[in-house]
Order: C-alpha cells, then sequence, then structure tokens
C-alpha cells in the first residue's frame, strides 16, 4: 500500500507544482520600455519643444549647462512590415535631447514627453563633446552614470571631436547607431589605432589614480562615424588636454605593446612602391633607470608578422635581400611612428599616457611615492631610448627559409 502511495504522490507532484508557478507580477513588454542603448553630452542646444515652451513661458528653473541625447531602441512590430513581407523605413531608434544642468533631472523631463521612461539597463555607450570636456571635469559630467545603479559599469565612453549625439546617428535603416560603435571596439585585432576599450568601471579607477591617461576619438559626417585618434584627459584635472592624431596614436600603441593587428606601410627604396606589413604580434618591454635624481627608461619593441601586399615588381633582388629590406624599412617606420608620440607626450602637452610612471611605480615604489604628484612634469625631462626588432616571418602564402 505504501509503494502504491509513494507512487501515486510522485507522479500527481508535476501538476500539484504547476500550481504554485506564480509567473512575473509586473512584467513589461519590451515596446513599453524606453530602452536606453546611447547617450551622447554636449555644449547646450535647446530642443524644438524646449524652444517652443520658452515661447510660453513654461520650463523649469535651470541653467542650459548641457544637451543630453539618448539613443532609445524602438523594436519594430510586424504591424510595421509592408505588404511584401519587407522590413519598414522607420530607424530602429529613436534620439531624444533635453538640455539643463543636470542629467537626472534632464531623464525625469523626457518622462513628461515619452509614455515609456528611459531606462539604462541596457546602455552600450556615452559620447563627450570635447568642448565639454574643456569646460567641466570628467567626474562632474559622469556623476550620474557612475552613481546610479540603472547604468551599466560596462559601457563604452568615447570622446567626440564636434557635436557628440551625431554619432549616434545613421543613414542605415537597419543599425542602432550606438551598437555600431561598440562593433567597432571589436576590430582592434585589425588595426594598431583602436585603444583598449575603456569602460566606465575601468574610467573610474583611471581618475581615482590621478594619472593622466587616454579615450578614444570619434568623429561624424552624415550618419557616418570613424574612430580618429585619442583624446588626452590630464590626470589632475580630469579635463581634456589635447589629442593625438592617427599616427601619433599607431606611435603609441607600438611603443606600449598592446595592439593586437595593424599594418605599417612603407616603400621600396628603388621602385617607390608600396609594401604592407601586417602585424602578428607586437611586444614592448620599458625597463626603467634610475641614478639619484636622474630617470631614464629603455624600451624594447618587438614584432612578427608577414607581407600582405607588395608592389614592388622587379625580380632582380633575391628574396632575403629583398625581406631584410622590408624589415629595416619597417623598422625605420615604426621608429618615425613612436618618435612622433614621444614628442607629442614629452614637449607639446608634458604628459605621460604610455605607462612609463606605472614602471616607476611598480619597480621604485619609494621614489613614486615622492615623485607622482608631479610625475608629468618630471617625465618631460627624462631620457627614453627605445629599439624596433621586426621580423617578417612569411611571404604571403609563402614562408621564408632563412
Amino acid at each position: 500500500m505504501n509503494i502504491r502511495h509513494n507512487l501515486r504522490f510522485l507522479l500527481l507532484w508535476p501538476t500539484f507544482s504547476l500550481l504554485l508557478l506564480t509567473g512575473c507580477w509586473s512584467n513589461l513588454e519590451i515596446e513599453d520600455l524606453g530602452i536606453v542603448s546611447g547617450l551622447a553630452l554636449d555644449i547646450a542646444t535647446e530642443s524644438p519643444i524646449e524652444e517652443e515652451l520658452k515661447k510660453q513661458g513654461g520650463g523649469y528653473s535651470k541653467k542650459d549647462l548641457i544637451t543630453s541625447t539618448y539613443q532609445i531602441a524602438t523594436p519594430s512590430s510586424s504591424s510595421e512590415q509592408d505588404s511584401k513581407g519587407g522590413s519598414s523605413n522607420q530607424k530602429p531608434y529613436k534620439n531624444i535631447s533635453e538640455t539643463g544642468d543636470s542629467l537626472i533631472q534632464s531623464v525625469r523631463e523626457i518622462s513628461l514627453r515619452r509614455d515609456a521612461p528611459p531606462i539604462g539597463h541596457h546602455l552600450k555607450v556615452i559620447v563627450i563633446n570635447e568642448e565639454l570636456v574643456r569646460s567641466y571635469s570628467l567626474e562632474q559630467l559622469l556623476d550620474f552614470p557612475l552613481r546610479d545603479n540603472d547604468f551599466r559599469p560596462s559601457c563604452l565612453v568615447l570622446i567626440s571631436k564636434g557635436q557628440a549625439s551625431k554619432a549616434l546617428e545613421s543613414t542605415d535603416t537597419t543599425e542602432i547607431p550606438a551598437f555600431r560603435l561598440i562593433g567597432i571596439v571589436d576590430n582592434e585585432y585589425r588595426t594598431s589605432r583602436i585603444l583598449p576599450p575603456l569602460s566606465l568601471a575601468k574610467l573610474t579607477s583611471k581618475m581615482q589614480s590621478g594619472s593622466s591617461f587616454l579615450l578614444q576619438n570619434v568623429i561624424s559626417s552624415r550618419g557616418e562615424v570613424k574612430f580618429a585618434g585619442a583624446a588626452i584627459i590630464e590626470g589632475k584635472t580630469k579635463m581634456l588636454l589635447g589629442f593625438l592624431n592617427e599616427e601619433e596614436l599607431d606611435g603609441l600603441t607600438w611603443l606600449t605593446g598592446k595592439g593586437k593587428g595593424g599594418l605599417v606601410k612603407t616603400f621600396n627604396v628603388e621602385t617607390k612602391q608600396p609594401i604592407l606589413y601586417e602585424v602578428e604580434s607586437m611586444n614592448s618591454k620599458i625597463t626603467p633607470h634610475v641614478k639619484g635624481s636622474n630617470i631614464s627608461f629603455d624600451v624594447n619593441i618587438e614584432s612578427e608578422g608577414r607581407i600582405s601586399e607588395n608592389w614592388v615588381t622587379s625580380e632582380s633582388t633575391p628574396m632575403k635581400t629583398f625581406i631584410k629590406t622590408a624589415e629595416k624599412s619597417t623598422e625605420e617606420e615604426v621608429n618615425r611612428l613612436v618618435n612622433l608620440v614621444i614628442k607629442k607626450m614629452q614637449e607639446d602637452y608634458q604628459v605621460d599616457v604610455a605607462g612609463f610612471g606605472n614602471q616607476i611605480r611598480i619597480k621604485h615604489p619609494k621614489l613614486w611615492e615622492d615623485i607622482k604628484k608631479d610625475w608629468d612634469k618630471t617625465f618631460s625631462e627624462v631620457q627614453i631610448n627605445f629599439t624596433v626588432n621586426i621580423t617578417i616571418t612569411d611571404f604571403g602564402t609563402s614562408e621564408i627559409s632563412r
């Protein structure tokens, strides 16, 4: 009897369990949520609705300092599909701007204009206009996103030359621009001109360290964007100091050895035709030397790669000789790029954004405590010696025997 009773209980238990499942009491459909995928911060410019509000004598007490633009994803429904089954021409996002002196207040104001208030749980990227970072520190501009747990600490932070909200626009009706920016970051294995991504979480530690650092710069035009160089953020003020152009950022990547890929273009001395070296590996070792009050650095840069494109058609030069010549010309070009960025750091901006100070901190911690407050100034006067060693391992699909 007990066996029968137990068996009946086991058979009926799944049915009883279903009665205990309550489901989601407070669920909301995705179409009813204002999912923010991107945020752009610009110098104040009023939107049409704000201008109209002022004409009517309305509005709340504020200073017009910052225009925040929220990119809200708008998933298309089946009703937006055309009769042939194709997709609608409606963009899968909507950009909404609000001007004021507080980011959280701007978010609340948008709740007066939309039935679905914006939520930042899925924020992917924050783009900040260069003029804004010259006027206010990153600590001020990002205080709200850093405090509010609605914002993802993993979201990317970029600087924009020109209007930041333009980076959240696209002529492609199938893409969300914030996702496009994140996708470009994933291409760092293809080029040496993309910085390692700097998220809100990593940015916090950068600002707390007091050291100067870089943020990726993005430029925009007619719905297109491009990562072009980097913004220099001064460690003490947390404000924009200047920019590295694309070549200088290329040189910095070689100097730090943090590149995952890239190309170096040189020209054959005799024919003036281009030769393209493709990076397969890149390493850099920075070694500090301290003698009394004198500080210097040795940097050893090494790379292995391949010749991916060669316009030199002459067959008179032996392969080994050609490879040696190509290695030397590539080394000379990398030397030029590294010299460019060292000059920019030491002479133009007097700032260390390559991590030389971190090597002093690791290997000479007591000295670092004495000099860290004025490290950028000290760095501008130190001697930096570097060597570059390029090894070409194959020539297209052909391996090279040495």
